[in-house]
């Protein structure tokens, strides 16, 4: 009934597109008509007997910036494309969650019971304590470890993302100890030194909670002598606190050989009395050396770090109490955060539409349609949109912050990179987030090739891409939404491009080129042999490019479904926009003098 009076209205008014706002009966509602919004119209309803609405209406110009994109409806001409594309996401996304399931689950009921015995909370009743709104908490790869050569490692055996606790966001590295006891395997470390690079890049504190064994020794070649082996957590722990990025330790279970290092190097340290340990070399150990006897409390537990070796901080009886000292610790960091916008448009199309939209093929792809579906009001304002059509560049808000958005359709060709490198210029000088939408299926091979000469304009229009995205100093957030290949990869700010996150669809592809093109490369180059195993080539490549696979090794940051894209967008841009507060501290020398002469300052 409301519904239709509404359409009635907006025909006797001739309006092209406006916003509604209506008060029925007292209470008030929101009616966006679908199109760009010109006008706020505000009409006032009242229900009368019969079924009869009177309303009284009045109405202005409102300019909003952008225009709302226009020929993204799902219709009939689509909807073949739209319900295969659905289809096949629907089976990568129960996939996804099913593994998802089993991640989660930690190492089982037995070891969760023999945690329990143990008096110990289990990490997701830890980070519970931790967080403000669990609702708010951003997991990062939660399927890291699974399917690996030496076994599945659930979550990687640790919890990592990001969370409010007292109002700040916070890093949080939370060891699971059902899982391998808390051992760390190499995936383990690769988590938490990704941890640390996204809290340096984005200014975020550090809780580290730590219950661990530490390192899994049958495969020490992966985890201890390299540069990115286990001593780059020590040496990531004094960069940031260089850097003026506060970080908090909480004990609360072993902390055995180099992982005694990590509370000691943090800016605070907590330790929980009967279940706290802190030492390099647990009793058996001792007993071996030397043929002592020693309790683990009495060789490192909350009394002695606490009274007589100094190496923490904080004592406490309880979980409960140690993780309320913690919180009290991140209100001390002094930390200050950009005002964030209140209120935004949602978009005019649903957001549950982008289940069938991902593409399939080049043809399959319409990049406005999702960033119709994603972006404030639908609202963008596109760049050189006649030039370089191979990336689509604009600005657009998603949740009131205003971003620069990149998306390739297809192989970025030589005048695309120049464009892409034009416009990723114009938003770092601007200071306005970057958003890339990674799509990277190759042309048809009916497409002429290009001369020498076009190659090499290519190249050289690809390097100025990669120099304008490699020195570009603000966010950028990237979504493979598609295929992710070649060089294509790199350009769209893939991983090895340092983006400040990193995330991908459950049907996405990540590789060196296309499955077939590579199979066929490998087939022409390899031995006549190889011809033959075509199809195991084929399996073991295809299985490799999966969002899982790659999401598995840490190659993204996480898998998520599409329809929470934009969800997922404005909580990191929440997230990048925080900043910290310090003071600027001389060093001085032992003579009173700087060092060099000099003043070297540290960010405290």
């Amino acid at each position: 009934m409301l519904n239709m009076a509404l359409k009635n209205l907006l025909n006797l008014l001739n309006f092209k597109g406006c916003h509604l706002n209506i008060r029925v009966n007292g209470q008030f509602h929101q009616y966006v008509h679908i199109n760009r919004p010109i006008y706020q119209l505000t009409a006032v309803l009242t229900a009368r007997p019969g079924n009869c609405l009177m309303f009284s209406t009045s109405a202005s110009i409102q300019n909003k910036p952008f225009p709302v994109l226009q020929n993204v409806d799902i219709n009939a001409s689509v909807m073949p494309k739209f319900s295969a594309s659905q289809t096949q996401m629907e089976d990568a996304v129960t996939n996804y969650q099913k593994l998802l399931s089993l991640a989660v689950q930690g190492g089982g009921e037995k070891a969760i019971k023999r945690q329990r015995m143990q008096r110990k909370l289990l990490a997701e009743e830890r980070l519970s304590l931790l967080l403000d709104d669990e609702s708010d908490f951003l997991e990062l790869s939660p399927l890291a470890g699974m399917g690996m050569d030496y076994g599945n490692v659930p979550r990687a055996g640790l919890i990592t993302g990001i969370g409010l606790v007292n109002g700040v966001y916070c890093m949080l590295l939370i060891n699971d100890a059902t899982v391998k006891g808390g051992t760390v395997y190499p995936i383990t470390l690769k988590k938490q030194l990704r941890a640390q690079e996204i809290a340096e890049q984005n200014h975020l504190p550090c809780v580290y909670v730590i219950d661990s064994g530490g390192g899994y020794l049958p495969l020490q070649a992966e985890i201890f002598p390299d540069k990115n082996h286990g001593g780059r957590v020590f040496y990531n722990e004094a960069i940031l606190s260089a850097k003026g990025i506060p970080q908090i330790a909480v004990v609360c279970g072993s902390c055995t050989a180099g992982g005694a290092y990590i509370p000691v190097m943090a800016n605070e340290a907590i330790i929980i009395n009967k279940i706290g340990r802190i030492f390099l070399g647990g009793p058996p150990l001792v007993k071996a050396a030397t043929g002592e006897v020693i309790t683990a409390d009495d060789l490192g537990g909350a009394v002695l770090h606490s009274t007589v070796s100094g190496c923490t901080d904080h004592y406490a009886d309880t979980e409960e109490e140690a993780f309320a000292i913690c919180k009290d610790g991140v209100a001390s960091f002094n930390i200050s955060s950009n005002p964030t916008p209140e209120e935004w448009d949602a978009p005019q199309w649903d957001s549950q539409e982008l289940i069938g939209l991902a593409p399939t093929n080049i043809d399959d792809y319409n990049v406005y349609r999702i960033l119709a579906r994603v972006i404030d009001g639908s609202r963008f304002h596109e760049f050189k949109a006649l030039y370089g059509t191979s990336v689509v560049t604009g600005f657009c808000r998603i949740e009131g912050y205003l971003v620069g958005v990149v998306a390739n359709k297809g192989e970025i060709t030589g005048d695309g990179a120049l464009k892409g490198a034009h416009f990723i210029t114009l938003c770092s000088d601007r200071s306005i987030p970057l958003v890339f939408l990674q799509n990277s299926f190759h042309h048809s091979d009916s497409k002429e090739p290009l001369s020498g000469e076009q190659l090499g304009e290519t190249v050289k229009n690809h390097g100025k891409m990669l120099s304008a995205l490699t020195l570009a100093s603000v966010p950028k957030l990237t979504v493979v939404v598609g295929g992710s290949y070649g060089m294509n990869n790199y350009l769209m700010a893939g991983r090895s491009m340092s983006p400040n996150f990193l995330f991908v669809w459950p049907s996405a592809k990540i590789g060196a080129m296309e499955l077939q093109s590579m199979v066929t490369h490998m087939s022409e180059a390899g031995p006549s042999s190889a011809q033959s195993h075509e199809k195991e080539v084929k399996d073991k490549l295809s299985r490799e490019m999966s969002a899982v696979f790659c999401s598995s090794r840490l190659w993204d940051d996480g898998i998520i479904v599409p329809q929470d894209t934009r969800q997922v967008l404005g909580r990191c841009l929440r997230i990048v926009s925080q900043t910290s507060r310090g003071r600027d501290v001389k060093v001085m020398s032992q003579g009173g003098q700087t060092e060099r002469g000099t003043s070297r300052v540290i960010r405290m």
